[in-house]
């Protein structure tokens, strides 16, 4: 379309440069003026169209562990702030966690896998759907939101957090387990990975953390407006996804006190806190998400199809 060319004169030099400040030495993006033009510019005209007068579209992002779903709604923001001149605010479910001293009391009353960040349960819930009900408000008031910060694995000091002072026109949220749905309590039984059977045979965290998703998380998905949803293969090339962005997280973090990077190990049984929740939206996902972006194996879209 002659829009989306003219659309991708506008952005190319911006998306670029937020795409090589996301490179590494040892990890570089491919096909990226494909990505931008002909993957990532239509779903910009998509939720353009999806505006309606005055109202914040709540747009939903979420795909598994190291799929790219900062990267992917990073340009997102700047195709849809540059070409259509909105205002858009990008924010994390990451950013929502409960603070490191909040999990650590959650772990010892409910369960001890409880203290690792992720799983719904660990998220402030409340906190998240409140902002979904301000940020709707047509009489719109400063919001503050927290940060939260990964290598030190709790949330930085207030002074630092977002502070959204004029209504968006759209709020994107991205996040792992954003649109999840729960289980039937059937087929929590059979332990899907070693950490289940070693660390939960009583299954009281699996039952915790589906529980969350059949209560609060499904209020907080009802309230999104779509589900833009990135597919990989499979969760053994998430693994080999996840691991490398540990090892970017720890060459970006260098200079920080009191670091609380992953080794290969502790990524991989961090991952399986993940496992069930993700194969499950693997199965199930593609049939109530809005949008369908399939990845392959070289961590790139392949795919894109509009359901909604």
């Amino acid at each position: 379309m002659k829009n989306y060319s003219e659309c991708f004169k506008v952005v190319k030099k911006d998306c670029f440069k937020f795409i090589s400040s996301q490179e590494t030495h040892a990890e570089k993006f491919k096909n990226k003026h494909e990505m931008v033009e002909k993957f990532l510019i239509p779903v910009c005209f998509w939720i353009a169209r999806k505006i309606i007068n005055n109202n914040t579209l709540i747009i939903g992002l979420s795909g598994g562990q190291g799929t790219g779903k900062t990267t992917t709604s990073s340009l997102i923001e700047i195709i849809i702030k540059k070409y259509f001149k909105l205002n858009v605010f990008k924010i994390s479910i990451d950013d929502f966690y409960k603070t490191r001293n909040e999990r650590i009391s959650l772990s010892k009353k409910i369960h001890p896998l409880l203290k690792t960040r992720g799983v719904p349960g660990t998220h402030d819930i409340n906190l998240m759907i409140d902002f979904f009900k301000r940020v709707k408000k047509s009489k719109f008031k400063t919001i503050l939101l927290p940060r939260f910060d990964k290598s030190v694995d709790d949330r930085v000091e207030k002074k630092k957090w977002y502070k959204i002072k004029k209504k968006p026109d759209v709020v994107i949220f991205e996040g792992w387990c954003v649109g999840a749905k729960p289980q039937k309590n059937k087929e929590l039984k059979k332990p899907i990975n070693d950490l289940e059977k070693n660390y939960d045979q009583s299954l009281k965290w699996r039952k915790y953390v589906n529980n969350q998703l059949l209560t609060k998380y499904k209020k907080f998905n009802n309230m999104l407006d779509y589900l833009i949803y990135l597919k990989a293969e499979n969760f053994k090339i998430l693994r080999t996804w996840r691991l490398k962005q540990e090892t970017k997280l720890s060459l970006n973090s260098k200079k920080k006190k009191n670091l609380k990077i992953m080794s290969k190990q502790e990524v991989l049984i961090f991952m399986m806190t993940y496992q069930r929740i993700t194969e499950s939206m693997f199965k199930y996902a593609s049939k109530y998400a809005s949008v369908l972006m399939n990845l392959n194996d070289r961590h790139l879209i392949k795919k894109i199809k509009f359901l909604k």
